[in-house]
C-alpha cells in the first residue's frame, strides 16, 4: 500500500508539473499586432519611432504590439502611404503632398513656423492650428493623424552671395521642387530681381549644383550635413521661411475601431515621442551649425528686421487665398479659416518669443 501511495503521490506531482499555466499566469497576447513603416533611414526619427511602438506597448499593458520597419522595408514613400490608406499596413510618416492629401498644403504654408518653440505649439494634438487643419485632412483622405516629426527649419544656400535683402536673389538660378506654396513665396521673395527657378528632384540637388545647372537651393540643417549641400555652396542664410515637419498618421478605420483607452495610449506615447523627437533635433541642429561653421561654410543669421522684410514680400495672405482658401472653405465650412489660422499662427510667435 505504501508503494502504491507513492506512485499516486509521484504521479500527481508531475501532473501539477505540466499542467499549463493559469490564464493570469501566461503572457499577453497582443490583441492587435501593427506595422509602422517610413522609406527613410533617419537616426534621429528611427529612435523616435522605435520609442513611441515601445510605448505603444508599455501602455496598452501588451495589448498592442507595433512592429517599426525603417529604409522602405515596407515599401517606397507613396506605397506606404497607399497601404495605409488601404489598411494593408497600419502606421507611417507622410510628407503631405498635395498629390496624395489635398490639404497638405497647410502642414508647411511658408512664414508660418520657424521655431522650434512656435512648432512644439501650432503642431500639438489635439488643440494645435496646424494639427487641426492636417487631422482634417488625413480624414479626407482615411486616415487618422497622430503627432509629427520635425526636421526644422528652411533656409537659403548659394554659391554666389549672402542672401541679406531680396535684391541680393538677383540673376539666381534656384532649384525648387513641386511644393507650389514655396515656389510662389520664392517667386514673390525674389520679384524683379531676374531669378529663374528651375524644379530639379531633391536627391539631385547635389549635382545640379555641383555642375552649376543651380546655383541656389532651400536647405535645412540636417540636409547641409547629411546630404553634404555644404560641399557645393557658399553661403548658407538661415532665413527660417519655412518649416519642414512630417505627420505619422494611421489607418481611420483600425483608429475608429480602437475601444477609447487605446485611443488614448496612441496620444499619450505620441506626446512622449514627439517631444523625444523635437528636444534631439533641435540638439542635432545646433551639433550641426558648429561642423558647418568649422567646415568654413558662410552663414548669416538675419535678424528680425531683416526677415520681415522677406516676409512682408513674399506676399503670403495671397498665396493662402489662391491655395489654402478653397479647401478650408469646404471642410471647415462658415469658420473663415484661413484668418483663424492667421491670427492663432501670429499669437504662437508672440507666445514662443516669451519662452
Amino acid at each position: 500500500m505504501k508503494i502504491v501511495g507513492m506512485v499516486a503521490l509521484t504521479c500527481f506531482a508531475v501532473c501539477v508539473l505540466v499542467l499549463p499555466p493559469s490564464p493570469a499566469q501566461a503572457q499577453k497576447k497582443p490583441e492587435y499586432k501593427w506595422r509602422f513603416g517610413t522609406p527613410w533611414n533617419q537616426k534621429v526619427r528611427n529612435d523616435s519611432f522605435q520609442l513611441y511602438c515601445d510605448l505603444i506597448n508599455k501602455y496598452s499593458d501588451g495589448r498592442m504590439q507595433v512592429t517599426f520597419k525603417h529604409t522602405g522595408l515596407y515599401g517606397t514613400h507613396d506605397e506606404i502611404f497607399h497601404g495605409v490608406r488601404e489598411g494593408s499596413l497600419e502606421i507611417g510618416l507622410f510628407a503631405p503632398y498635395i498629390n496624395l492629401v489635398p490639404g497638405g498644403m497647410t502642414n508647411w504654408m511658408p512664414w508660418t513656423v520657424g521655431t522650434y518653440e512656435e512648432a512644439v505649439i501650432a503642431y500639438a494634438p489635439p488643440n494645435g492650428i496646424l494639427f487641426k487643419a492636417m487631422d482634417k485632412a488625413y480624414e479626407e483622405v482615411g486616415m487618422q493623424l497622430l503627432w509629427s516629426s520635425p526636421m526644422g527649419p528652411y533656409g537659403i544656400g548659394n554659391k554666389i552671395r549672402p542672401i541679406k535683402t531680396p535684391d541680393d536673389f538677383k540673376n539666381l538660378r534656384f532649384r525648387v521642387s513641386a511644393s507650389l506654396q514655396s515656389v510662389k513665396c520664392i517667386e514673390n521673395m525674389s520679384k524683379g530681381t531676374g531669378l529663374i527657378v528651375q524644379t530639379i528632384p531633391w536627391a539631385d540637388i547635389y549635382n545640379a549644383l555641383d555642375r552649376g545647372v543651380v546655383d541656389s537651393i532651400w536647405s535645412l540643417w540636417v540636409s547641409l550635413i547629411e546630404e553634404r549641400h555644404y560641399e557645393v555652396i557658399k553661403h548658407y542664410t538661415a532665413l527660417d521661411w519655412a518649416w519642414d515637419s512630417c505627420n505619422v498618421a494611421m489607418n481611420r478605420k483600425a483608429y475608429q475601431q480602437l475601444p477609447q483607452d487605446l485611443k488614448e495610449v496612441l496620444f499619450k506615447a505620441g506626446r512622449e515621442a514627439e517631444a523625444r523627437d523635437y528636444r534631439e533635433r533641435k540638439k542635432v541642429d545646433e551639433e550641426y551649425k558648429k561642423k558647418l561653421t568649422d567646415s568654413g561654410l558662410i552663414i548669416y543669421s538675419p535678424t528680425d528686421a531683416e526677415r520681415e522684410v522677406f516676409r512682408k514680400k513674399a506676399n503670403m495672405p495671397a498665396i493662402w487665398e489662391e491655395m489654402c482658401k478653397p479647401w478650408l472653405d469646404k471642410h471647415f465650412p462658415g469658420q473663415n479659416m484661413v484668418k483663424q489660422m492667421q491670427d492663432e499662427l501670429e499669437k504662437i510667435r508672440v507666445q514662443a518669443k516669451k519662452k
